[in-house]
């Protein structure tokens, strides 16, 4: 942004301090009414013809630009990927303990990768760790949904479940189904009684 003598347009169209448009003035004009009141010309939208200058302390407009991007950046929540990793021999106990950490995860907004390492001779049947596999995507069903199929990459087979299962669409379609009937029997009312 450029303040007072940094900005190179001749002619600018100026704001006051509370936003009221005083006009197309030239350059220098522009800077005296700032200067008389005590404040800064900042140049708010350079690619505009003219560009708009508004009459302002900076130090405290950077202040509220700083302060409002600080909190737009609390208010992003950054999903992200946790993984669970098994073998296909995990005991059933240690298989519920993973399923409930994986729906900590889920329940707090970020994405699972479950993982199931093979091991030597484990590799000629895969097929034990995709039932562990699917067993957990089933049960993770109502909080959480796959991406995709489970792959096999080299000796890991993996999959990732995104947040938002079954469950929570249902309770969705259910708040939804009774606004949009009651939306609909006010319109029908309407029609009856002009």
């Amino acid at each position: 942004m450029r303040i007072n003598r940094e900005i190179r347009a001749p002619r600018v169209r100026v704001l006051d301090k509370e936003g009221e448009l005083l006009g197309i003035l030239p350059l220098i004009e522009a800077m005296s009414r700032a200067e008389q009141a005590g404040l800064d010309l900042v140049e708010i939208a350079p690619n505009a013809e003219p560009p708009v200058c508004k009459i302002i302390d900076y130090g405290k407009f950077r202040y509220q630009l700083v302060k409002k991007e600080k909190e737009n950046k609390k208010a992003q929540h950054q999903v992200k990927v946790k993984e669970i990793k098994l073998k296909p021999n995990t005991d059933e106990h240690d298989v519920q303990t993973k399923l409930k950490h994986a729906r900590e995860f889920l329940m707090k907004g970020n994405k699972v990768r479950i993982t199931c390492v093979f091991r030597g001779r484990e590799m000629l049947h895969t097929e034990f760790g995709t039932r562990v596999v699917q067993k957990m995507c089933e049960t993770l069903n109502e909080v959480g949904t796959p991406e995709s199929s489970p792959r096999l990459l080299g000796k890991a087979l993996s999959v990732v479940i995104a947040p938002g299962g079954t469950k929570k669409k249902a309770e969705k379609q259910m708040v939804a189904a009774p606004e949009k009937k009651l939306n609909q029997e006010s319109s029908s009312d309407k029609e009856k009684n002009p």
